[in-house]
């Protein structure tokens, strides 16, 4: 069955809104034959699994058939574990998010009874709940169908099998008979028809094949990471393998936008695509894809699709996909023409259960691996630069310098310690005589970033590194070429957030349950100092602040990034409550507030102008 988009389904403006804002551009095929559907107010068998992307396919009708004028429950899910219940409850959240008045809570067997007899008091319309905690519910009087629209019956093979075919029918007739019934399940047994025949009226049946689609050729590995050490681990992923040419898929094109600005601020050479991009620039920039002129591209799925790219040695799942199709669809794009490819999968949280129901749904053969530690990436760094000088030496690809080798080892000195000299300014740490910090191991991509008596720009000296680096910390130019990564990593993680280091890896981070009910995290950030102004710099003023979070990694970030300058025009940063102070190269700084002007940095449209030295302090 062909994909449609969603925009051709018939949905509100709010529903349109909040599926753009997770990232899906385009349904799936049990998406593209459900909703329109249940929307026609039919009873539906959907025959899929998890991996599918089914939750969204009732879920977004359900939505669509709330009235938040009336404070009832309206949808009833069922579910069989309380762990998809929660999951299913925050897919909800989402689609919902843009939906004013619209409210459910999960309800589940472990959880505080009292939590969930004050949501379902408060008026609660949608209800996602395990058939026992229900059936306990409606016992008591805290939980009134009366006003039911719609009863949604999610894996209900795996709920008969858990024995909860009693709790089913006792919700079933309880019901009001003018309720619409739906039930989605990855097989259909003698016991579902049974439930199918006695509840459902002239229900339509709509199967989507599981079918086996690995790649063969690509191995493909995922890795348990939490969202704020995504980059760090991508960036691990990319320098121990020595990947060059690869594409990193995103759900979001605000996402795109943000990992391409970080990636390049790192010296990475990188290009974006999304739905935003006009078809010229999109021509130009595969053109220079196929050309090797940039190393990643960054992309959602409806951008990169049809691309016709050989050669690719990875994909990078940054973002997990909406289901299982989409995930073999990006992995397909390398192991090509009889190659071998990799395919890596980033996963935080609860996501690890929609993983588990692709692979079972797609019979996909995916290992679970582990982020290299910073020792691990040093060692193949260094193994790299040594084939390099190997193959040099090998191939006689160098100039004789006989006469100043002799002058050197005349003036006393070893053989060995000229060659430790050399490879050590090849790598971007020769002696400086401004006292600068010089990373000591960049990479056998150091060049042009962090050149012999540049001096590290003054911000990130300003940043902390991890006691896990024995080096100072360089930051690379985001012009730099392929060959010019510098070994950092701590520059672009949040300053509050533990360094990932041998003994704390990086790892996994658990969301807190809840459903439609947002946890936030609280974090303290410290202001960095002011050391004074550098010779050539101006101050430029920044409408955010540490009440935004943000650290000077997101400040050179988004400045290298928007205006594909150097991050050396940076220079001091001082972050205060509600604004930040930030030194820029005088020769650039209309053309930085310029182009900043607009762009949201942690969800602010930032309001940057240039500022005075007597700009006062909170």
């Amino acid at each position: 069955m062909e994909k449609r988009l969603f925009s051709e389904l018939g949905l509100s403006a709010d529903l349109l809104k909040a599926v753009d804002k997770m990232g899906f551009e385009e349904a799936s095929p049990i998406q593209t034959a459900v909703i329109p559907t249940i929307l026609a107010g039919k009873d539906v068998v959907g025959q899929s699994s998890t991996g599918s992307g089914k939750t969204a396919a009732f879920a977004i009708p359900a939505i669509e058939k709330v009235d938040p004028k009336i404070h009832a429950v309206q949808v009833l899910i069922l579910c069989p574990t309380r762990e998809l219940a929660v999951q299913v409850a925050e897919e909800f959240g989402k689609l919902a998010l843009f939906k004013r008045g619209v409210s459910g809570v999960p309800i589940y067997g472990g959880q505080s009874y009292e939590r969930q007899f004050r949501a379902l008091a408060a008026g609660v319309q949608i209800v996602i709940g395990t058939p026992g905690r229900v059936m306990d519910h409606m016992e008591r009087g805290t939980l009134k169908l009366d006003q039911l629209k719609l009863v949604i019956l999610d894996e209900t093979d795996r709920m008969l099998d858990m024995g909860f075919r009693d709790d089913i029918e006792k919700i079933l007739s309880a019901t009001p008979a003018t309720r619409q019934l739906l039930f989605f399940s990855a097989t259909i047994p003698r016991a579902i028809q049974d439930l199918i025949g006695r509840y459902s009226k002239d229900p339509a049946w709509i199967k989507i094949d599981s079918v086996a689609q690995n790649a063969p050729q690509v191995e493909q590995t995922y890795f348990e990471v939490d969202r704020r050490s995504k980059i760090e681990a991508l960036t691990r992923l990319i320098d121990v393998n020595d990947f060059r040419y690869g594409i990193i898929f995103c759900s979001t094109k605000v996402m795109v936008d943000d990992l391409d600005e970080h990636l390049h601020s790192r010296g990475y050479l990188t290009d974006r695509l999304h739905g935003d991009i006009t078809q010229t620039q999109r021509d130009r920039v595969m053109a220079k894809f196929r050309e090797r002129k940039f190393e990643f591209l960054v992309a959602t799925d409806v951008a990169a699709r049809g691309l016709d790219v050989d050669d690719l040695e990875v994909v990078f799942n940054f973002d997990l996909p909406n289901d299982a199709e989409d995930y073999t669809h990006r992995i397909g794009r390398t192991g090509r023409a009889g190659r071998k490819g990799q395919a890596f999968t980033f996963v935080s949280g609860q996501e690890i259960y929609k993983l588990q129901s692709m692979v079972r749904w797609a019979r996909l053969d995916i290992r679970r691996g582990k982020i290299p530690s910073l020792d691990e990436v040093e060692e193949a760094r260094s193994s790299v630069f040594f084939d390099k000088i190997r193959a040099t030496l090998d191939e006689k690809k160098f100039k004789p310098h006989d006469r100043m080798i002799d002058r050197l080892l005349d003036e006393g000195y070893a053989s060995t310690d000229i060659c430790s000299a050399l490879i050590t300014m090849l790598q971007g740490g020769g002696a400086s005589g401004d006292g600068a910090a010089k990373p000591t191991v960049a990479s056998s991509k150091t060049a042009a970033p962090v050149a012999a008596g540049k001096p590290v720009p003054t911000w990130a000296k300003s940043v902390v590194a991890p006691k896990s680096l024995a080096r100072p910390v360089a930051v690379p130019s985001p012009t730099a070429a392929p060959t010019a990564r510098a070994a950092v990593y701590a520059a672009d993680a949040p300053a509050h957030s533990a360094p990932a280091t041998d003994d704390a890896p990086v790892g996994n981070e658990r969301e807190d349950e809840g459903g439609f009910e947002n946890s936030a995290r609280k974090a303290k950030y410290e202001r960095p100092a002011r050391t004074g102004r550098e010779p050539g710099m101006v101050p430029i003023f920044l409408n955010v602040g540490r009440k935004q979070l943000v650290t000077p990694a997101d400040i050179v970030g988004k400045i290298a990034g928007v205006t594909r300058l150097p991050a050396t025009v940076v220079g001091a940063i001082d972050i205060h409550q509600r604004h930040t102070l930030a030194d820029v190269a005088e020769t650039e700084a209309d053309f930085i507030v310029k182009k900043l002007a607009g762009i949201k940095l942690k969800g602010i449209a930032l309001e940057p102008m240039r500022a005075g030295d007597e700009t006062k302090s909170e």
